[in-house]
C-alpha cells in the first residue's frame, strides 16, 4: 500500500503536509538518493527517504498537547524577522511538535500542538465544524446591531469570512470584553472583523479549540490529552 510522499513525512512528525509540499517543491527530499520534483509521489515507506540528508524520524504514537500561548511569541518554527517563536519556548522533554493552526503574536491562549502532522491537517479542516471560543477586549463604542449582524458573516476587501458570534460580556468605559464563537478561523479574522466594525482589539485569549479547554493552565504551560480522551474526542481521526 502506498500514500503521498508529503502525507508519510507528516506522519513522521517532522512537518505538516503543506510544509512537507513545499519541502518536496524545494528538492530537499530525495527517496533512493532520487531527488523528488512533485508532491504527486507515492511510497510504501520501505524507501531510503531523507530530509535535509537525514533521514525521517520513526513514526510515534499520535500524541497532542494543550499549550497556554503568551504574547510575544509566533507561531512558526524559524520567523524571518528573527522574533522568539512558540517553538523555541516550550518545555524541555517535548518531541519536535507542530501547531494545530496558529496564535498570531500578540494573541494568547489555547495551542494545540500534536507530533503527528496530519492529524494537525485534520484538525484544521474548516469541515469538523469545531468550534473556537475566544475572550476578546476591545476598544470603541460597541454597536450591538452590528456585532449581531457578524452572524450573517462579511465580506472585508474582497474576502468573505463565515458567521461569527459575539457576545458581550462586560464594559468598563470605552473597553468592552465580548465572548466570539467561530469555527473557520482565518488569518487574524477576528481583528479584522473586529476593525470593520469600528471596533479596536486590545486583547485577544483563545479559551476553547473543538472539545479542548484552556481551562486552569497558565501561560506558557503544556499538558499532554490522555490517550483514552484523543480516541474519546477525536474518533475517526485519530490514529494512535
Amino acid at each position: 500500500m502506498t500514500e503521498r510522499l508529503a502525507k508519510f513525512m507528516a506522519r513522521s512528525g517532522v512537518c505538516s503536509r503543506r510544509q512537507a509540499e513545499e519541502y518536496i517543491r524545494q528538492k530537499r527530499v530525495t527517496v533512493n538518493g532520487e531527488i523528488v520534483e512533485t508532491p504527486a509521489f507515492n511510497v510504501s515507506g520501505d524507501e531510503k527517504i531523507l530530509f535535509d540528508g537525514e533521514k525521517l524520524p520513526e513514526k510515534q504514537n499520535t500524541r497532542l498537547w494543550l499549550y497556554h500561548k503568551p504574547t510575544g511569541l509566533v507561531t512558526t518554527h524559524k520567523d524571518e524577522k528573527g522574533r522568539a517563536t512558540v517553538f523555541d519556548n516550550l518545555p524541555v522533554g517535548l518531541p519536535r511538535v507542530i501547531s494545530v493552526g496558529r496564535l498570531d503574536l500578540n494573541s494568547e491562549g489555547l495551542l494545540l500542538l500534536t507530533n503527528n502532522g496530519e492529524l494537525s491537517r485534520r484538525l484544521e479542516l474548516p469541515s469538523n465544524g469545531w468550534v473556537r471560543r475566544y475572550r476578546v477586549r476591545v476598544h470603541g463604542f460597541v454597536d450591538e446591531s452590528k456585532l449581531q449582524n457578524l452572524q450573517n458573516g462579511i465580506e472585508i476587501e474582497g474576502v468573505q469570512y463565515g458567521a461569527v458570534k459575539a457576545v458581550v460580556d462586560s464594559r468598563q468605559g470605552t473597553n468592552t470584553w465580548l465572548s466570539v464563537t467561530l469555527s473557520e478561523g482565518k488569518n487574524r479574522e477576528i481583528r479584522k472583523v473586529m476593525k470593520a466594525i469600528g471596533l479596536e482589539v486590545s486583547r485577544l485569549i483563545r479559551v476553547s479549540y473543538g472539545p479542548f479547554q484552556l481551562g486552569n493552565l497558565k501561560a506558557g504551560e503544556v499538558r499532554e490529552v490522555p490517550q483514552k480522551v484523543l480516541r474519546e474526542q477525536l474518533g475517526g481521526k485519530f490514529s494512535g
